[in-house]
């Protein structure tokens, strides 16, 4: 859309290989942010995770709380970069007044001793931008042997059980073989239900078990496992469209992985450590494996996959809806693969940024997330430097404010009242400031014309 075009040239430092995407920069001064989601609430709100352990909460109107919406700094282990606060999802009834999820969310970290909880959290009753430090219960707790290989993304699944992205651990090439191990935590993605608790005399675990989650009559395995054979699942996500579960799985020495299994099947062994990306890399007492769908080599590409999602939003249009968005930490790369077109991989955007991770909000929206290990880590909002629009999107004719199919004084008149007013109508460009670019974005809309 015209509209962002010249925002991305001030806000970030990249080159769209297609000359249809940029970035606009949406929040600033975040301390080692690693994750972007939102409440399903309706608010608008966009929760930023801070690994040092403070949540952020960007407002629809494009301000940043002063207040962070959680706090667990005073919880948290930090001795290596890969250690903190890491996950963060909302319960699907988060927004459903009077259910048993109403004001719930859940936090994935490294606690005292290196080891990953996984904690339930529940928002103030009073304050919608403050959550209740003292709600914190342990849902689920396991032993990290190395501060590295925690993985850390948590989310709900369309059928409600929340998952858990789990590393295997650490240590070069997985010493202990505990992604391959049933009888291990490590290197798996489980999958549990949230509402029930089937280790009522453990307080480090409470959590239900699903009936038909893969292994629950696996003597000696652990029942939360949903599939195994991960190395260091570095974001996953679900397709709002279709429930297809993707993963980015970060590589070794050569290969950087992408996982996508429709339909969600559980019990599937991603490989690790008898593969790395397509290649045998050491044994690890399993035989079969399914391949990741997309490899990338060390080099020039990057050397550590962030997983994205899946695009079903409306900024970007049509041509990237069903396209899965993901990127490298190292290189600053993001992609696109196509699912519908045998998983064509096409560079997007070459860029100075740190591709910590990516977010998705209420509308589908994606950002990126750009980590510095001081104070200066940025979140920005993926958006097209192309015209036109998505078929979704409500106004396909941004200047014609007053929704009467006709460009003329009468809008002029209305964008000019809206500016004067500070209306977030005449913010064009949706960076909070009315100024002379919104002026620009809107004159060149009007001068575009109404398809």
């Amino acid at each position: 859309m015209i509209r962002v075009l010249v925002p991305v040239v001030f806000a970030c430092a990249c080159s769209s290989v297609l000359g249809q995407l940029g970035l606009v920069e949406v929040a600033n001064d975040l301390n080692r942010p690693v994750y972007v989601t939102h409440a399903g609430d309706g608010s608008g709100r966009v929760f930023i995770v801070e690994s040092t352990g403070a949540i952020r909460i960007l407002h629809a109107d494009g301000s940043l709380g002063a207040e962070p919406f959680l706090d667990v700094s005073g919880l948290l282990e930090i001795v290596n970069g890969e250690q903190g606060l890491l996950g963060l999802a909302f319960h699907p009834e988060y927004a459903v007044e009077g259910s048993l999820g109403e004001r719930l969310f859940y936090i994935n970290y490294t606690g005292v001793g290196g080891g990953t909880r996984i904690a339930s959290y529940r928002a103030s009753d009073t304050d919608p931008d403050s959550a209740d430090a003292s709600s914190g219960d342990v849902l689920m707790y396991y032993d990290q042997p190395f501060p590295v290989h925690n993985g850390g993304w948590i989310g709900f699944g369309p059928d409600g059980y929340l998952y858990i992205a789990a590393g295997d651990g650490g240590g070069a090439g997985d010493p202990f073989n505990n992604a391959s191990r049933l009888d291990e935590m490590l290197g798996k993605m489980h999958r549990i239900d949230v509402s029930s608790d089937d280790f009522p005399g453990d307080e480090d675990q409470d959590y239900g078990v699903p009936d038909d989650n893969p292994f629950v009559d696996v003597p000696g395995a652990n029942g939360s496992i949903w599939q195994y054979g991960l190395r260091n699942p570095w974001r996953a996500s679900f397709d709002r469209d279709n429930g297809d579960l993707w993963i980015a799985d970060v590589g070794f020495n050569n290969w950087e992985e992408v996982n996508h299994n429709a339909g969600n099947i559980g019990g599937l062994f991603y490989g690790w450590r008898c593969r790395e990306g397509l290649e045998s890399y050491g044994k690890c007492g399993v035989e079969g494996w399914v391949d990741p769908q997309h490899v990338y080599g060390h080099g020039i590409n990057g050397c550590s996959v962030s997983g994205g999602y899946v695009y079903r939003g409306c900024e970007l249009g049509d041509s990237y809806t069903g396209k899965y968005i993901f990127g490298d930490f190292c290189s600053g790369n993001i992609w696109t693969l196509d699912p519908d077109g045998g998983y064509a991989s096409t560079l997007q955007l070459s860029t100075s940024l740190r591709v910590a991770s990516f977010g998705e909000d209420e509308d589908g929206e994606i950002y990126v997330v750009d980590f510095d290990f001081g104070s200066d880590g940025k979140v920005f909002r993926l958006v097209s430097t192309a015209g036109g629009s998505g078929s979704c999107d409500p106004n396909p004719c941004p200047a014609d404010l007053n929704g009467d199919g006709a460009l003329d004084f009468f809008d002029v008149s209305e964008f000019l009242n809206a500016y004067f007013n500070t209306d977030p109508v005449a913010d064009f460009n949706q960076d909070g400031a009315f100024d002379f670019f919104d002026v620009s974005l809107f004159l060149g809309a009007f001068s575009a014309g109404c398809p």
